[in-house]
């Protein structure tokens, strides 16, 4: 089929796709997205991606913010002002006594216990969020104090995230929600929020259609500054041809989750504004510790191998974007940035498989999902990861799977080695622990415990953790990156570019590494 021919297809396809926006008046000032969904859920208790976020920042309000175009600092939301107590370990927060939930209903300390609670025990997605959490108090209507496990000094930056949304309790406990420590068994409004929403934000959650659209209308009580849209809708379209073609035609008026090449497309369009940046996805190997799951990669020195193999040059070529020098995201505070991150040197790789008695190569099973995210076919990676493996004497089984099962393989640690990307959960360098002993991700989805690191390494990790002082969290992160670059199990290879476009008329786009958009803060220019 030509070029032409095709274009006319997509066209077709984006017409039965949009359709006639049934029930969308004349008048309604309308904002539409394309974009490849990746919803799991839009209960703030259970919903962990991308979409979920975008979504929930603007149905939900929560305690507190980051600014618009950054996280350089955090802003009050829900909480006027706060305080710390001396040892760190209770924050006291005094709400906005003019902040209603979308219903009429006043936002009191009583919901931000339920939500947080909920949350803790509903045993959801980012449950793990609220373990540092020990116990919540609601002191008086729009007083509430929360105290934790520990210090923990990045606690102000975690509770900006949706996941941290305060919902109307009464609301969701009229739809069988509940708060209660066996919320894991009994809670049944899981359904209902993933259609409506319960909150206090500038959107209402209007419907969802799992894998085809989301629609948000504007919240007529809000007590903030109303948004510009009446109403917001996200269409799913994985394929960046599809965005691509009804951005072009204006049946879209944004286009996420495209490449550098892919927005090359808009040079000299007038009508199309193309944004630049960098995403906040880190591309990495996985290698399971277990050795009886990976075989000899569950050794370090193979894994070193792994990672000085990897023609990093190759995946800027691709993507764009910068190579990392671990785990840590590169936007945030003391992370390796390239001038400490590898460079491919096949001689050495080569001489690291022969000392852990590989001399003539090894098989390499790859599992990955078989998807597109952030305009990154991981197909294209995993091809490569594989040609440049082959060139040190790894031969790459290249194993692909549908995306909900290979995230469970992965997230239950049962996989053998893995590509996969990771968002900063938290944009504070305590994310980073997600990737040491004991993490999420290095204990919880690749078997490496603390017993398997050194004493001192255990005892830097647990400063990580708590540490608040600058001077302090520099020494310790930098450490523990020069520690998992030698000997650790993942082999972090591009941060790519996060390019999008929008229609020339379209202000106030800002890609932000927490929740990606913020459709409050758009309008539509004359």
């Amino acid at each position: 089929m030509n070029r032409r021919n095709t274009l006319l297809v997509l066209v077709a396809l984006i017409a039965l796709l949009l359709g006639s926006f049934a029930g969308v008046a004349q008048d309604e000032k309308v904002l539409v997205i394309g974009h490849t969904e990746t919803t799991d859920a839009y209960d703030p208790a259970n919903g962990f991606t991308g979409t979920t976020h975008m979504v929930n920042h603007v149905a939900y309000d929560q305690l507190v913010t980051f600014p618009d175009d950054s996280a350089a600092e955090i802003l009050p939301k829900l909480a006027d002002s706060w305080e710390i107590s001396e040892d760190g370990m209770t924050y006291t927060f005094s709400l906005n006594q003019d902040a209603v939930f979308a219903n009429g209903d006043d936002v009191t300390a009583e919901d931000v216990v339920f939500s947080f609670n909920r949350l803790k025990y509903r045993d959801g997605n980012p449950s793990f969020l609220a373990d540092p959490i020990d116990s919540l108090e609601a002191i008086d209507d729009d007083t509430v104090a929360i105290t934790l496990v520990e210090p923990r000094p990045s606690f102000l930056s975690e509770i900006t995230s949706a996941v941290f949304s305060v919902t109307n309790a009464d609301v969701v406990r009229a739809n069988g929600g509940t708060d209660a420590m066996d919320a894991a068994e009994t809670d049944e409004a899981g359904a209902y929020l993933d259609s409506n929403s319960a909150g206090s934000g500038p959107y209402i959650l209007a419907s969802w259609e799992p894998q085809d659209r989301t629609e948000l209308v504007r919240n007529e009580g809000y007590w903030g500054e109303q948004p510009y849209f009446d109403r917001v809708i996200i269409i799913n379209m994985p394929e960046a041809a599809t965005k691509i073609v009804a951005l072009e035609a204006g049946q879209i008026d944004i286009a996420l989750d495209l490449n550098s090449d892919q927005v090359a497309e808009f040079e000299g369009n007038a009508d199309i504004q193309v944004h630049r940046g960098l995403s906040n996805w880190t591309h990495f190997i996985i290698m399971n510790t277990d050795e009886s799951l990976s075989g000899p990669f569950a050794d370090p020195k193979v894994q070193l191998a792994v990672r000085y193999a990897l023609d990093y040059d190759g995946y800027k070529t691709l993507w764009g974007g910068v190579t990392p020098g671990t785990n840590m995201w590169v936007g945030l505070f003391s992370a390796f940035g390239e001038d400490r991150a590898f460079s491919r040197d096949l001689d050495k790789a080569r001489e690291l498989l022969a000392e852990a008695g590989y001399p003539d190569g090894l098989d390499m099973p790859l599992e990955y999902p078989d998807t597109t995210i952030g305009g990154v076919p991981f197909s294209t990676n995993a091809q490569k990861i594989q040609s440049d493996l082959a060139e040190a004497g790894i031969n790459v089984i290249l194993q692909p799977g549908e995306m909900q099962v290979a995230l469970e393989r992965y997230r239950s640690g049962d996989h053998t080695n893995g590509y996969w990307l990771w968002g900063p959960d938290i944009l504070d360098p305590v994310d980073f622990t997600s990737f040491l002993p004991g993490g999420k991700v290095a204990t919880e989805r690749n078997n490496w415990q603390l017993e398997d690191v050194p004493e001192d390494i255990q005892g830097l990790i647990a400063r990580a953790k708590t540490a608040s002082d600058t001077d302090e969290r520099l020494e310790v992160y930098t450490a523990l990156q020069e520690f998992i670059q030698q000997y650790g199990p993942f082999a972090p290879f591009n941060v790519p570019e996060q390019p999008s476009a929008t229609r020339a008329d379209i202000e106030g786009y800002i890609f932000h590494p927490h929740w990606t958009l913020d459709v409050a803060i758009l309008s539509r220019g004359m």
